[in-house]
This record gives C-alpha cells, structure tokens and sequence, in this order.
C-alpha cells in the first residue's frame, strides 16, 4: 500500500477533476433547458425567466445524474493525464509503485462516491423532479395549446383484467376523461368495451358515466353508469403516472410491490432500482477504462488518440447499457441482468487490459 499523504493527493487530484467536469456539464445542462424552456412558455402569460429557472434548477440534478458515469470518466482521465504531464506519474512508477497502487485511492474515493450518489444524491434528485414536474404541469396547464396527453391503465380485480385508456386526468388521477376501457374475464378472454365521457375512482370500483357497451355481436348498449371493479387505490393511480425517475431510490421497493400487487405494470421501476445499486460499480469500471487510455506516458506521445479511444470506449459501454436498459424495459430481458452487466463487463475489461499493460 502507498502512503497516507500520495493517497490523500491523488483522491485529491481526481476530485478535482471530476469536480470539474460535473459542474461544467450541469452548468451546459441549465443553458439549454432554462433556452428550451423560456421558449416554450413564452406565450404564457404570468410566467417570469425567475420561475422558470426554478424550475430549470430543480431538473438539473436529475438529468445530470444520467450523466455521471461520463463525468467520472472525464475527471479520471483529466487527473491521469495531468499526472503524466507533470511527471508525477514517472516519479511514482520509478519509485516502485505500480498502476494498481495508483489507482487504489482514486477507485476508494469513486466507490464511495457511487455510494453516496446512490443513497443521498439520487434521492433528492427524484425529490427535485417531482417538484419540477408539478410546477410544470401547473404553468403548461394553463397553456390551451397543450399537447395529447393520453394515459394508460392496466388493473386486475376479482372480476378479471381491464385496460382503461383516458385522454385526460385530473385530482392526481382519480378522475378520468374521454374514457375506453376493454374488459376481460378471469379467465382472460375478452368480454366488452366501455366508451365513457368521465370516470371516477371510487372504493373498490371505477364509476364511468355517459358510458356505452359494445361487446361482440351486439348491439351498442348505452347506460348512465358503469361500474367496473378494481383493486386500485389513489396513491396506486397516482404513482402509475409518475416516471420511475421521480421516485426516491428508498421508496422504489415499495412501490414496486404495491405495483405488483395492484397488476400494473413495475418493471420500469424494477429496472430503475437495480440500475441504482449497479452504479457504484459502473463508475468504478469507468475509472479502470479511464486509466486503460490515460496512464500512457506523455513523451511516447498518441495521447490524442488515446483520449479519443477513452471516450470511444466510453460511449460504447453506455449504448450497450442504454440498449440493455431499453430491452429490460421491454420485459425481453431481466432487469437485474440488464442493469449489472453493463457494469460488470466494463470492470472486467478494464481489469483486463490493465493487466495486460502491467503485466503482460
């Protein structure tokens, strides 16, 4: 093991660095929201530039969270890459210390950093953004020219399964317009559909009013109400509308179970909490690709193509994430398998080629 003062100067120096391309990056990310979104409430009177940078400020940390495994890899190769320019890096490699010595303080410091995004950062993050989408969804709902924003419901009750479409909602979901809902058996052969102007989320049963039934080979069948039973509760509608995103990483277990319970569907959520508990590894793979590129010495020279070979390697590794990501969120793939092999696999690399570097 290095000594106590080199450990402290190198966490020191890839702090900094990440530092550094974080807050650039949610400082890029603040520019273009807060342009996107004066442009889109320009026409809203009341509004002013203070309240929507609120609201931009409010957003921020969440969209910059996607963006921490590239802060990581950009601050590791920045700090690499700064001690190879000064020459620190020959001194410490003539001393004796070898690459894994060298990457031991700055991999501790990224592990905890993982840890605390995870448990502290993420959470207000998604706190943030509720309060962001709430205070948008007031200004823009004030907007006529809004756009379609039609909704989704699946339940499942004693009665059997329903799928209930409604353009619009209101009171946190509990009251639908311009409602369709198609009505299954238990067994689950399709039963009827129900055409209503409005629905109300009742205990234990959606009332539709103005409704009209067509079920096969019959003949249109209006009625003043229509009851259809559900095992759905407010706080359950309510969350079915809020992005998995929005939801605190101590309150996705929960949710996920009282979406499971409730037949909706939780995979979103699912995939979004395990993806939570990868990401301490995911940016501990980001610093062994980072050191994979930037440990070169600066008097061989390809430094250029080395960076672009980091953030080449970079980026692959977050496609292959996002593509496993998209197909876990399709149910084609498990969500744990999804959200740990991106990170596995860049770890595993990373170890690899820097024990071909070292040792091979």
């Amino acid at each position: 093991m290095i000594g106590k003062t080199l450990s402290l100067y190198l966490m020191g120096r890839f702090a900094r660095s990440f530092a550094a391309v974080f807050g650039t990056i949610c400082l890029l990310i603040f520019i273009v929201d807060f342009v996107e979104m004066l442009r889109r409430a320009g026409d809203i009177p009341g509004v002013t530039p203070a309240y929507i940078a609120l609201i931009t400020v409010l957003r921020v940390p969440s969209i910059a969270e996607q963006t921490l495994p590239f802060s990581v890899l950009g601050g590791a190769m920045f700090a690499f890459l700064t001690l190879s320019r000064r020459l620190e890096l020959v001194v410490a490699r003539a001393a004796g210390i070898s690459v894994w010595q060298i990457l031991t303080p700055p991999l501790a410091l990224t592990l905890t950093l993982g840890i605390a995004c995870v448990t502290l950062y993420s959470p207000l993050a998604a706190i943030f953004k509720s309060q962001a989408d709430q205070m948008e969804t007031g200004m823009f709902g004030r907007n006529r020219s809004t756009s379609d924003t039609s909704l989704w419901i699946r339940q499942r009750s004693l009665d059997g399964q329903a799928i209930i479409r409604a353009e619009q909602s209101s009171q946190g979901g509990s009251t639908l317009v311009n409602v369709t809902a198609y009505v299954f058996l238990p067994d689950g052969r399709f039963l009827e559909r129900v055409e209503a102007a409005s629905a109300r989320l009742m205990p234990g049963v959606w009332m539709l009013d103005q409704a009209r039934i067509l079920a096969l080979g019959e003949e249109p069948k209006p009625v003043e109400t229509y009851l259809l039973a559900t095992n759905l509760t407010l706080e359950q509608v309510t969350q079915s509308f809020v992005a998995p995103v929005a939801v605190p990483f101590w309150r996705l277990p929960e949710v996920v179970q009282q979406m499971k319970a409730a037949g909706l569907d939780s995979v979103g959520y699912q995939l979004r909490y395990v993806t939570l508990l990868a990401l301490p590894l995911l940016l501990v793979s980001m610093v062994l690709i980072a050191a994979c590129f930037s440990l070169r010495l600066f008097r061989f020279g390809g430094i250029a193509r080395m960076v672009t070979g980091g953030i080449l390697a970079g980026f692959v590794l977050y496609v292959v994430g996002k593509l496993m990501g998209d197909l876990g969120t399709a149910g084609m793939l498990n969500a744990t398998l999804a959200a740990w092999s991106p990170a596995i696999a860049g770890t595993l690399v990373g170890i690899f080629v820097l024990l071909h570097q070292e040792d091979g």
